[in-house]
């Protein structure tokens, strides 16, 4: 299957990039030191950073200083990760602890984000135990592109993890979907409103579907936040086929897909029903697309119009695309 037009590619800085990180930890008693860093492909190992050029470069030395830090706590054989999120002027650190922290490990930690420029935050057990240490604070966020929209989320909440490329991301996204101020579009697998948010400002009405009710709790107030009031978020699992509400009944004239790497084959079935005129999916799963394409092609009347791929993770294989269908007449 061949587009009918090749996209350019769309690419950004290649250090210094990323936003989101998951760090492993471990003490090694035969090192007799803590490790912090990336684990290693198909393996029980931490690779061994003091460095990671691809992190926020204000953040390049954190595998090398988390590990410092946690040398020096009493729970450093019960502290197995720290997750990353840095906003525009915020950044957030996630202690995943399995013994609750001394009071003295509780000052050395909030010393640490004071140092390092980040909001602390404890996790004693799932990810709705996530608290910050000393009591509420502002949750980081960042704006899209030239649009000033504010998206505010959580230390542990899925957002792109490349600034530059998601920019880039959502303006291509808009500007293959062509929206006008009559247009209803539904934003499925939305999250925090991502997507959703530009594309209010330009079409009619915008639905936003996802199936993390915290994500769409944050996703309104999004556009609380942003003086958006044409965009709705309902709550819904996407791989159900019976699932949907009074939102699912509408007949939207634009659809943008983000789904997981498990895909949309469930979406790409109800398609035939809503008939949309144009539909931008944004793949991070090359296979996922395949089968979805051919879906929307052979029996769902589209074309592929468009496409192209995304360098998200400079560095790495992985590769993200985006493809438009159009309605075939």
């Amino acid at each position: 299957m061949r587009p009918a037009r090749v996209l350019a590619p769309l690419r950004g800085p290649v250090f210094g990039y990323r936003r989101r990180a998951r760090l492993g930890v471990r003490y090694v008693h035969k090192k007799g030191r803590v490790l912090a860093g990336f684990r290693e492909r198909d393996a029980p190992y931490l690779a061994d950073l003091a460095r990671c050029e691809v992190l926020r470069a204000q953040f390049a030395t954190l595998p090398a200083d988390l590990a410092a830090l946690i040398e020096t706590l009493s729970i450093k054989e019960h502290l197995p990760q720290v997750e990353f999120a840095a906003g525009d002027t915020a950044a957030a650190l996630v202690f995943r602890v399995l013994e609750d922290p001394s009071d003295t490990d509780l000052e050395r930690l909030a010393d640490f984000g004071r140092r390092v420029g980040a909001q602390v935050y404890l996790q004693r057990g799932g990810a709705d135990t996530i608290r910050p240490l000393g009591g509420p604070v502002e949750p980081p966020s960042y704006e899209i592109g030239e649009s000033a929209l504010r998206i505010e989320f959580g230390p542990a909440d899925f957002v792109q993890v490349n600034a530059a490329i998601n920019d880039a991301m959502v303006g291509a996204a808009l500007a293959a979907l062509e929206p006008g101020p009559q247009d209803l579009a539904f934003d499925l697998f939305c999250g925090l409103g991502n997507f959703s948010l530009p594309l209010a400002r330009r079409a009619g009405r915008v639905v936003g579907v996802e199936a993390d009710a915290g994500l769409v709790a944050r996703a309104r107030r999004n556009a609380a936040l942003n003086g958006i009031a044409n965009a709705s978020f309902e709550v819904a699992d996407l791989f159900d086929a019976g699932s949907g509400g009074s939102w699912g009944e509408g007949r939207p004239d634009l659809v943008l897909l983000d789904p997981p790497r498990a895909g949309a084959r469930e979406v790409a079935e109800r398609l035939k029903d809503w008939r949309p005129r144009r539909v931008v999916y944004i793949s991070c799963h090359p296979g996922s697309l395949a089968r979805d394409a051919g879906i929307l092609v052979g029996a769902g009347g589209y074309q592929l119009a468009a496409a192209g791929v995304m360098d998200m993770f400079p560095h790495t294989t992985h590769i993200e695309a985006l493809a438009v269908f159009e309605r075939r007449r």
